[in-house]
């Protein structure tokens, strides 16, 4: 279909145009017709007319503040409007039966259409009958995939009123699958943006490149460690893009305000550099003052170009990589990991909800984390950081919380009369204490009797919550906790748990379950439903209360928040089946209220920019949330 530009005033009047700007001859040459149909897109721009003729925006300016056009048509018609995924409302070309009689007259779509009309709920029905048709989930992740790209609002509507079957499909175990199968399964459509180490020193202009300009969270992955397969390079940007995917659905944040950014500083998997398929740079992963001059740079570039308030969510990175590149910009920049802060922040959150089962707060348990990496001690910081809070009126420290928490790796107990004291990795000192190291997990649990037992061995040798280290946790403790957290292989399984402990046991992994079929039984005739410590009940509601509040720092207090939010959401309903963290069917109402609580804590510790604050924090969470529903075009 040709394209015939604007030429006259006289053109736009005619398309109802005219009168809306002040700047007409600049508007005429961003206006192009297709046919004579007319969508309306609300859109702010920037122009160099619109703040003083530079032509370029102040830098570090947020570019909401900035003046300019106050909106610009995009001006679509007939099969364009069926490509295009922002205002379809079909699966196919042939299938966009949800515009109305009306609008099908007035766009030019008479006859491109068979002559139903089919609302958003029933397109969202047929959508589930393909996906649940289809033999595995990596078949579904690609269908949803393919849905994505053809029509946003409907998959957006199918994730979110669906989260609890999807959510596996969409996100972890099946993404990392198709990670794995991303060089097979590439497709040219722009997704997200790639940023090799040849593209040092021009960031800013591959940032340009994007076509969407108001972008206020950023998902950036290295794909160096991809759950439990470790590194997948480039192929890891499936990653980022199903977070984001989660942000949208879950908290309602515009996908256009979103970008997944995957850094390609090459792969050490030998497999990867082998393949013809790979679609990344084939080099040994660069490491070192070159890897974070490159990160130093988009940081730069993230924020001059989309504004300080920016969102940085660091996803699926090196522990080492994650806690410098933290201790260096959270002092000016709202960034955070998922991986670290968002499991720590549930698992405060599953810790509280389950105080009237307990009978303990958090200050008077005992906490053991069993694993080698630094997600446990990011786990343990968390915690002591919320034990320390209310005692600090009563003098009471951090140092004082952290004695509250013991680690446990492979050796044993963390304690300076190891042999191995002195080699301790420095993330692990803070809890190294006084007193015997005791062999292993059983001997620990024997005479340190933990009243919270969280296990994140991934990796780790010799690891495991057998029948001993239960029935121990049974007998020192009525209701003790135990959060088995590792992905590929629990310490120790749900049933097992509620048999050895005689359904005593307070019991969350990371196993997503069939709502229907997720009760377990036990031969007693006890009935439970294990929670699932889960971190998509956080990131989507914590980055929504950034943007609410614009916010320019992240802190521990907002995690904190966020995990009190959570854990008030638990009824006494969810604590008789076991449960310490609520459903997941209503998690935009989850997140609205995650997201207040972080925006209120962003306000009250002076790092929120979006002034004056909101009367009312929540009502002005949910006004800001997308709504997947489909537009009337005029």
């Amino acid at each position: 279909m040709a394209l015939q530009r604007i030429r006259s005033l006289s053109a736009l009047s005619k398309l109802g145009l005219g009168k809306h700007f002040p700047g007409q001859e600049a508007c005429a040459r961003v206006v192009l017709c297709i046919q004579s149909g007319v969508i309306s897109e609300g859109r702010r721009t920037s122009s160099s007319f619109s703040h003083g003729g530079s032509g370029h925006p102040p830098e570090y300016a947020d570019p909401a503040d900035l003046p300019g056009i106050p909106w610009v048509r995009s001006v679509l018609s007939g099969c364009d409007i069926m490509r295009n995924p922002k205002y379809n409302k079909g699966k196919r070309h042939s299938r966009c039966l949800a515009f109305s009689e009306e609008e099908r007259e007035r766009l030019y779509l008479r006859g491109l259409l068979p002559p139903a009309v089919l609302s958003q709920e029933v397109q969202a029905e047929r959508a589930l009958i393909n996906i649940r048709s289809k033999p595995n989930d990596l078949e579904k992740h690609t269908y949803l995939s393919s849905l994505q790209e053809r029509n946003e609002s409907l998959f957006y509507y199918v994730l979110a009123n669906n989260i609890e079957e999807l959510l596996p499909v969409v996100h972890m175990p099946t993404v990392s699958h198709y990670c794995q199968l991303y060089g097979l399964m590439f497709r040219s459509l722009p997704r997200s943006l790639f940023i090799s180490m040849r593209d040092k020193g021009r960031v800013y202009s591959l940032l340009k490149n994007w076509p969407e300009r108001r972008v206020k969270a950023i998902c950036l992955t290295d794909g160096e460690r991809v759950g439990y397969l470790g590194d997948l390079g480039v192929q890891a940007v499936g990653v980022p893009i199903s977070k984001l995917a989660l942000y949208s659905a879950c908290a309602g944040i515009p996908p256009n305000m979103c970008l997944p950014v995957c850094i390609d500083a090459g792969t050490d998997n030998k497999e990867l550099l082998q393949s013809q398929f790979y679609v990344g740079s084939k080099h040994e992963r660069v490491r070192g003052d070159a890897y974070y001059e490159l990160l130093d740079e988009f940081i730069t570039a993230a924020q001059r170009r989309f504004g300080n308030t920016v969102l940085v969510h660091f996803e699926d990175m090196a522990h080492q990589n994650l806690d410098r590149l933290l201790s260096q910009y959270r002092g000016s920049l709202a960034c955070f990991s998922d991986d670290v802060q968002g499991t720590a922040a549930v698992v405060l959150a599953g810790i509280l909800a389950a105080q009237p089962l307990t009978r303990r707060s958090l200050a008077e348990h005992d906490i053991m984390i069993a694993g080698d990496s630094a997600a446990g001690t990011a786990i343990a910081e968390l915690l002591a950081e919320a034990i320390a809070r209310p005692s600090r009126r009563g003098g009471g420290t951090i140092v004082d919380a952290r004695r509250r928490v013991w680690l446990v790796d492979s050796r044993g107990v963390i304690t300076r009369s190891r042999a191995d004291a002195e080699a301790l990795p420095d993330h692990v000192l803070p809890y190294c204490h006084d007193g015997p190291s005791h062999p292993d997990i059983k001997a620990a649990v024997a005479a340190l009797k933990p009243s919270v037992l969280i296990g994140i061995s991934e990796g780790s040798q010799g690891i495991t919550f057998c029948q001993d280290v239960c029935q121990r946790l049974a007998t020192a403790h009525e209701r003790p906790i135990l959060m088995p957290l590792s992905l590929s292989e629990p310490e120790v399984r749900a049933e097992d748990a509620y048999e050895w402990t005689q359904g005593r046991a307070i019991f969350a992994d990371r196993k997503r379950r069939d709502p229907s079929s997720s009760s377990i039984t036990l031969s007693d005739g006890q009935e439970f439903q294990p929670s699932c410590v889960e971190t998509a009940y956080l990131f989507p509601g914590i980055g929504l209360g950034c943007i609410v509040s614009r916010a320019n720092r992240l802190r521990n207090e907002a995690f904190i928040a966020a995990a009190e939010a959570l854990a008030a959401l638990v009824t006494d309903e969810h604590r008789a089946k076991g449960q310490i963290l609520p459903g997941l069917r209503d998690i935009r109402d989850i997140s609205a209220r995650v997201a207040c609580a972080v925006a209120k804590k962003a306000y009250e510790t002076g790092v929120a920019t979006a002034l004056p604050k909101p009367h009312d924090v929540l009502t002005a969470v949910r006004a800001s949330m997308y709504r997947q529903t489909y537009r009337r075009y005029r």
